[in-house]
């Protein structure tokens, strides 16, 4: 394993969130509405937050989505949201930033692309400008280097040296070259802009896991500011989660990365949340952090012809979603809870004891009767149709949040 110092990065705060400086590594998530529309970037906003995203990221690309921008920030702090807002940037964010400066102060962070703030010179005033708001608002910043919008007169220069001194470096090679050094240089601008260090966050996305891999572990080496981790344009369902965590998980056991987005295509229609969700497991299967209780479930064989325990593993899924907005707020520790659903005797037994809370579901040949474990020990024998052993289930579940976890105290 490379040699990576870990938990070493300056922190950043973001609003109340702090990013590096050993703090517990971040999830983000990035709306996809469109922000002229307050009323559905608040909606999803706030769904976001609620699935588990501690940072929301929404698009300012236009004037009437930086006009909007304060209107949403004031709504989500009336409905109790506290997730800070981030402002995402492209091409005009110079413009945007200075001609609404109720945007500049109502964003809790601002994302700047430095491959798409201009050309030439104009690149570095451009970048200077945004910079230079930042700290006139005391906000951070990410500097967020994308493999699909590099800097090509930075790509062009370093191909060319490649050739004149015969360097050997492949295409591939000086593009993730160009991308550390165009984030290590911005950050050096930014500095000198005014910028401290602790308003810096960091980051290099490409979409192929390997060069993300390699990239990250040499800004690791070159770089203490927070990283941004995530592998960009991951694509949908599950080649987008395989790709995504096969990257950021042997990242994340190496130290390096402060804060995360999976990067989902959603379906048409689907749902935002699922990249809140990924990022939330990817973190919770290397025990890095707890965000909801586990549900462990089996894959199913021949011995499990029914279909009932995949339909109630799902139920309960989905029901614990849906409850951990509120048992967050009234109960300490209830994301660390462990639940199996299980199908058939072989494994179902034995993982439903080790589990806090769970439940053996017969096989095909068995006898109907479906035993309840808790924390280790037999407790029930459910018996019944698909919706009275969910019924009955998802009621010992409740019963034992509320008699497991002590209540967090009221604050005014």
């Amino acid at each position: 394993m490379p040699s990576v110092k870990l938990h070493t990065t300056t922190a950043v705060r973001v609003g109340r969130v702090q990013v590096g400086g050993g703090a517990p590594i971040v999830v983000q998530s990035m709306a996809n509405t469109d922000t002229a529309d307050a009323a559905a970037t608040v909606t999803q906003c706030i769904e976001l937050a609620e699935a588990g995203s501690e940072l929301v990221r929404i698009t300012v690309n236009l004037p009437e989505a930086a006009a909007a921008v304060p209107e949403i920030k004031q709504r989500l702090l009336d409905e109790g949201c506290t997730a800070p807002l981030i402002g995402d940037f492209h091409y005009n964010g110079h413009i945007l930033l200075t001609k609404f400066p109720d945007c500049a102060r109502a964003l809790d962070k601002y994302r700047i692309n430095p491959g798409n703030v201009g050309t030439g010179r104009r690149r570095d005033e451009q970048f200077v400008t945004i910079c230079k708001v930042a700290r006139d608002n005391d906000k951070p910043v990410r500097i967020g280097v994308n493999g699909g919008s590099l800097n090509q007169e930075l790509v062009t220069a370093k191909m060319q040296e490649n050739t004149d001194r015969n360097l050997g470096r492949s295409s591939e090679q000086i593009v993730s070259d160009c991308m550390i050094l165009s984030g290590l240089q911005s950050t050096d601008l930014a500095l000198e802009s005014g910028l401290r260090r602790d308003q810096i966050i960091i980051s290099c996305k490409v979409s192929r896991p390997r060069d993300l891999i390699a990239i990250y572990r040499e800004l690791a080496r070159k770089t203490d500011q927070p990283l941004h981790l995530g592998l960009t344009e991951a694509g949908m369902g599950m080649k987008g989660l395989v790709w995504s965590a096969s990257a950021m998980a042997i990242l994340l056991n190496e130290g390096i990365g402060d804060t995360i987005r999976v990067s989902l295509t959603p379906r048409p229609g689907g749902d935002r949340r699922d990249e809140v969700y990924a990022a939330c497991e990817i973190l919770q299967a290397l025990g890095l952090r707890s965000f909801a209780p586990s549900v462990t479930a089996c894959p199913g064989c021949g011995r499990t012809t029914s279909t009932t325990f995949q339909e109630l593993a799902e139920r309960i899924q989905d029901y614990i979603r849906g409850q951990m907005p509120e048992w967050k707020t009234r109960y300490e520790g209830v994301e660390a809870m462990t639940l199996a659903v299980m199908g058939c005797v072989v494994n179902g037994p034995g993982e439903s004891k080790a589990a806090n809370i769970g439940i053996s579901l017969p096989g095909a040949g068995e006898a109907p009767n479906c035993p309840v474990y808790i924390d280790g020990e037999h407790y029930t024998t459910l018996r019944g149709t698909y919706d009275e052993l969910s019924t009955a289930f998802r009621q010992l579940v409740d019963e034992y949040v509320e008699n497991r976890y002590p209540k967090r105290l009221a604050t005014k």
